[in-house]
């Protein structure tokens, strides 16, 4: 079967769980090799990556603390150093707390904004040295950029939002290069940090026009089609996959 990926160079940013291991995997399956990123989670990066060299891929598991812009950078650019260049970058680490505003600290404030947005846009700057024609950076947003039904997402959904206009404006610098920048949207996906079987999954799938959680496989199929040669004229855009929970 042709892989449509074949050769190709990727760095998935938190991608050692939830839709950013699903990602790794995926874009594997599809030829890439794939160096996975982690913050704290090295077990699980270094198990994925084995598991995907076992099923005939080629990964790595390195360090990128996406709170630190340095260490970030400089992970980007150990991946185009080990492989040769760098063609797809898919940002996928990120933090949620919820909390009302008067309860919200400063601290948690800034640190939702270095990881949800600043490191976006540190990788992207650092990947952007690295690739060619054709380059891909993919950025996982979220659903609550659109609609906010819950009283405490403030500042999350002020990060998420927030990468629409980057995106749309790193599409603007990048696009006379032939290097698209695109975001999808996920709603609520059954990871770690939102499962499926929580007490409040009920009262999101009341909220959903299709009504259940998706699976991080369904988000990875949506990253890897814009990885691909097919999506290679779109570019700036937002791309929801949440069920129906925007309609």
């Amino acid at each position: 079967m042709h892989k449509v990926l074949q050769g190709k160079i990727a760095f998935i940013n938190g991608g050692s769980r939830g839709i950013g291991a699903a990602t790794a995997r995926r874009l594997a399956r599809d030829g890439a090799r794939v160096a996975i990123g982690y913050a704290a989670s090295e077990a699980a990066a270094g198990a994925l990556a084995a598991d995907i060299e076992g099923a005939g891929g080629t990964a790595l598991a390195i360090h990128a603390d996406a709170t630190d812009a340095a260490a970030l950078a400089r992970a980007v650019d150990a991946v185009a150093e080990r492989f040769g260049r760098l063609d797809i970058l898919v940002n996928s680490a990120g933090v949620f707390q919820a909390a009302g505003v008067e309860e919200f600290t400063l601290e948690d404030f800034d640190r939702t904004l270095a990881v949800n947005v600043r490191a976006v846009f540190v990788a992207a700057k650092a990947a952007a040295r690295h690739m060619r024609e054709g380059g891909r950076i993919i950025n996982v947003s979220s659903n609550v950029a659109l609609r906010v039904p819950f009283a405490g997402f403030a500042p999350y959904a002020m990060s998420k939002s927030a990468l629409t206009g980057l995106a749309k404006g790193l599409a603007r610098d990048l696009g006379p290069r032939g290097i698209t920048v695109n975001n999808v949207q996920p709603g609520p996906i059954d990871t770690d940090m939102n499962p499926a079987t929580s007490a409040f999954a009920e009262t999101l799938h009341g909220m959903m026009a299709l009504q259940r959680h998706g699976q991080p496989d369904e988000v990875a199929a949506l990253i890897a089609w814009l990885a691909g040669p097919e999506a290679a004229f779109v570019t700036g855009a937002d791309l929801l996959i949440d069920g129906g929970f925007a309609a």
